[in-house]
């Protein structure tokens, strides 16, 4: 039986499926809020369209896709630092037409090497801090930056970071989601006196249109430009770091700056129906997305349709059975071996599979292994073939709230993500990199570049990889529509952070599904919920082989746009 509280549940439901329907339009689906962006020459596809147009300048004057990537990213951490700066971490997958393969960057930072395991439990905390000095880690945007442009980058770093210099000086308005996050955000982190200063002019943060300026980043950025990586990670902006981070009670230091590194990694795959699906390995969660890709490829959802309660079930469960693994089982390969191939092996998602299900909804644990926030996706393609699956962030909540004397930025609050449980994989270590939510995404046909994508969203983002794939190759819907479509998003699966599983967790759905599914979905023992926001932030640019085209898409439900020429 229904409780009543779902029955009241339902009627909200009732009521927003009468509103699902986007304007009609006189091709595609009904969810549809535009169409692609095709071009022949390049494509860039971002959260914020002075980014996007920053970008296909750079692709007109000649640079590469990596090289619209930086300068995009230089900007998005300006003109939307409520996603991230460069003050976060960076992960890029990268298609290498002249090689004609897959390369991926790790630039995901570590722990302070002088913060221990014992402080925090001596001070008798289960968790760390999600703001504040504690859950600093190092920075990698900057040396990430450096790193692809050295291996694939045409014009000079002037050219790339120029754009996001001038628009810190001379000011850029703020647009509606932005501000709308911003908003938010300050309310919990204007507790720290230089973000108060930096993001809340006035005393306030700014509203959409307002101007806003950040001449100190500007001054940061410069610097960059002028004398490479090494004037962050070295010299007297490292200073400033460790003076303002061990001032707020924190550890990271000046010398953890200096020894930070990229690794260059080997994406790994999936096949799922004839394409295979590329991602980056651990510390990072993508392997979740092949684990659940390969559960759901046992049954036929094109047959259950879009939509449909079977559709959302499937993808739910899939998601719990991954989640756990993930909880268990995602962490710092430098630190110990992690079972990658079993995890997301055929063999493996068989087993998983026979836990389902296919009338209620179930509560899981982890499989037995033999074992040795909020973000930016951007994507851009050149008009040699290069293509970029580019992600970066400074975490949850417009990072720590730490925000080093007169540089312009936040600091991340990754370090917040490590598990103060001893002897777990992710448990806390000095030096090491933490579990990461931040994960582009990559398609590939018979070997060729197919689509460059991401879904930007802390725990969303591997539900959201699988939702676009499903609808992209079993609903066949196009790279806009993929986007566009209604998602769901599960929560309540343990965590690599501590969380444990409190049984089959809560659904949530967007405005978009019909009557007939929620009720379906409640008698299976859902615990379905309406939400209007925690859906990601999708963008994608696909090649078509046949026309030598490029298309783009970017949802509406972030500020952004593709664009080409």
């Amino acid at each position: 039986m229904i409780k009543l509280n779902n029955l009241k549940l339902l009627l909200v439901f009732l009521m927003a499926g009468n509103m699902a329907a986007a304007q009609f339009r006189f091709t595609g689906r009904s969810f549809a809020t535009r169409s692609e962006t095709i071009a022949r020459n390049g494509m860039a596809a971002t959260s914020q369209p002075l980014a996007s147009q920053v970008a296909i300048d750079i692709l007109k004057k000649g640079g590469s896709a990596v090289d619209a990537a930086i300068a995009a990213n230089a900007v998005l951490g300006l003109v939307e630092p409520t996603g991230n700066g460069i003050g976060g971490d960076l992960f890029a997958i990268v298609w290498d037409a002249k090689a004609g393969k897959l390369v991926g960057l790790n630039a995901s930072g570590r722990s302070p090497k002088s913060m221990t395991l014992d402080y925090f439990k001596e001070k008798g905390m289960k968790n760390i801090p999600g703001s504040g000095a504690l859950s600093v880690s190092v920075p990698g945007c900057v040396d990430g930056w450096y790193e692809l442009h050295a291996k694939y980058g045409k014009l000079p770093m002037k050219d790339l970071l120029t754009p996001a210099i001038q628009y810190a000086r001379e000011g850029f308005p703020v647009s509606e989601v932005i501000a709308a996050a911003w908003r938010g955000y300050a309310s919990r982190l204007h507790v720290y006196e230089n973000y108060k200063k930096l993001y809340m002019p006035g005393g306030n943060t700014p509203a959409k249109g307002e101007i806003f300026q950040n001449p100190d980043l500007a001054n940061t950025l410069e610097k960059i430009m002028k004398e490479g990586k090494d004037a962050f990670y070295k010299g007297a902006f490292a200073k400033t770091i460790e003076a303002t981070v061990k001032k707020e009670g924190g550890f990271l230091s000046a010398a953890d700056l200096a020894a930070h590194r990229s690794d260059w990694v080997q994406p790994v795959s999936t096949n799922y129906r004839g394409y295979d699906v590329w991602e980056l390995p651990p510390n990072g969660q993508g392997i979740a997305v092949l684990q659940m890709l390969n559960i759901l490829e046992g049954y036929d959802l094109a047959a259950y349709g879009f939509g449909s309660a079977e559709h959302i079930h499937l993808l739910t469960e899939a998601k719990k059975l991954a989640f756990e693994d993930r909880s268990e089982y995602i962490a710092d390969p430098a630190f110990g071996e992690l079972p990658v191939a079993e995890l997301i092996s055929k063999k493996y998602a068989a087993e998983r599979r026979k836990l389902i299900d296919m009338n209620r909804a179930g509560s899981y644990t982890p499989g037995v292994m033999e074992v040795g926030s909020n973000t930016i996706y951007l994507t851009t393609a050149d008009k040699d073939g290069n293509m970029v699956s580019f992600i970066q962030s400074n975490f949850a909540g417009m990072g720590s709230g730490i925000v080093p004397e007169g540089l312009g930025f936040s600091l991340q609050n990754r370090g917040s993500s490590f598990n103060l449980e001893p002897g777990h994989p992710n448990s806390y270590v000095p030096g090491k990199r933490p579990f990461h939510t931040l994960i582009p995404a990559f398609i590939t046909k018979d070997g060729k570049p197919f689509v460059s994508f991401g879904v930007m969203g802390a725990d969303m983002q591997p539900q959201g990889h699988v939702q676009i794939v499903v609808n992209l190759i079993d609903f066949k819907m196009n790279l806009q529509e993929a986007g566009d479509a209604p998602r769901v998003s599960h929560a309540g699966s343990s965590s690599p952070t501590g969380g444990k599983s409190g049984g089959s967790g809560n659904l949530r759905l967007e405005n978009g599904f019909s009557p007939d599914t929620i009720l379906k979905l409640l008698r299976m023992g859902h615990k379905t919920g309406y939400d209007m926001g925690g859906f990601g932030g999708y963008q994608a640019i696909m090649f078509d082989e046949k026309n030598k085209v490029y298309y783009g898409a970017s949802e509406s439900r972030k500020d952004g746009y593709a664009a080409g020429y």
